[in-house]
């Protein structure tokens, strides 16, 4: 049996108090109808990007409850397909982003997508590459808004959450309450002008709660996610340093655990053939993944 939630039922902060709009069992296919960043309230390139209303800024459709998660146990959310609208929407916005401090005024700019291309301009098309902004579960304690990341994975901004990964989610409340919406069409690693290709869509996702023991990891304490190459580890700070740091602990234990190498050459191997990648710059937290390729595990 499969499930739908639409995209009137969502939040704008993850806790624990959500109500669940669902309850499903383990194994179960749920799609999830999301609306973009800004909730469709632009429509119009000459809209100010002042008179939006600014509490309704990433929705996350759900939460979703899952029979039999408890909290110490993980929630594994495979993605197996992504469907978009027909338009997507960026925007430059004075002091958001890398380049903010030099946006003199703001910018809206509302893009095709057709034929799997993203008409940027009447010069520049783009591949069409859907990936999901938002998706988590519920903290173990307090309210963190959809747009921050933190442990329980939020807003990652991480281009590899897009169809035919997996991702891997701490459970810490019961039923996990998961949620997922911020849909880009297209984004590129970094999101330096705070949006990507922002737009509403569709994803079909199967979830299945699992023991603690993931890759040989014996908890899970951030989200983790592979691909059909890679395994990636995802961490978010408010320091970027700190967030690489933690990242490459999680992985390297990995190596350890599967491998049987020490902790040295188990930092070694890393060094060889892993990857620091940047997921985003731009939120109140940084996300970074680190990439290592699972035929070395």
């Amino acid at each position: 049996m499969e499930y739908l939630i639409k995209n009137d039922q969502c939040i704008y902060n993850m806790n624990s108090d959500n109500e669940p709009v669902l309850k499903v069992p383990s194994g179960s296919q749920v799609i999830f109808e999301t609306s973009d960043c800004f909730q469709g309230q632009i429509r119009d390139e000459k809209q100010s990007i002042d008179a939006l209303d600014w509490e309704r800024i990433n929705p996350a459709t759900g939460p979703l409850y899952i029979e039999g998660a408890e909290p110490g146990d993980v929630l594994k959310v495979e993605i197996l397909e992504i469907e978009v609208n027909k338009h997507g929407i960026m925007a430059a916005i004075p002091d958001a982003g890398l380049l903010g401090e030099q946006v003199e005024h703001s910018l809206i700019k509302i893009i095709p997508v057709k034929d799997g291309q993203i008409i940027f301009n009447e010069q520049i098309h783009l591949p069409l590459n859907p990936m999901i902004g938002v998706i988590g579960v519920a903290p173990r304690e307090g309210s963190i808004p959809c747009g921050t990341p933190d442990h329980h994975g939020g807003n990652m901004d991480n281009s590899r959450i897009k169809q035919g990964s997996t991702l891997y989610l701490p459970v810490m409340v019961p039923g996990a309450l998961l949620a997922m919406g911020d849909l880009h069409a297209l984004m590129g690693d970094g999101e330096i002008m705070v949006t990507g290709v922002e737009i509403g869509g569709k994803v079909r996702v199967l979830v299945e709660v699992i023991g603690a023991a993931v890759w040989g990891r014996i908890s899970l304490t951030n989200p983790l996610l592979e691909d059909s190459d890679y395994l990636y580890t995802i961490a978010s700070d408010a320091d970027l340093l700190s967030a690489i740091k933690v990242a490459t602990a999680d992985m390297q234990k990995i190596i350890i655990e599967r491998r049987g190498l020490s902790f040295n050459e188990a930092g070694m191997l890393l060094s060889a053939v892993g990857d620091v990648q940047i997921c985003q710059v731009v939120d109140p937290k940084l996300t970074v993944r680190l990439a290592f390729p699972k035929k070395y595990l």
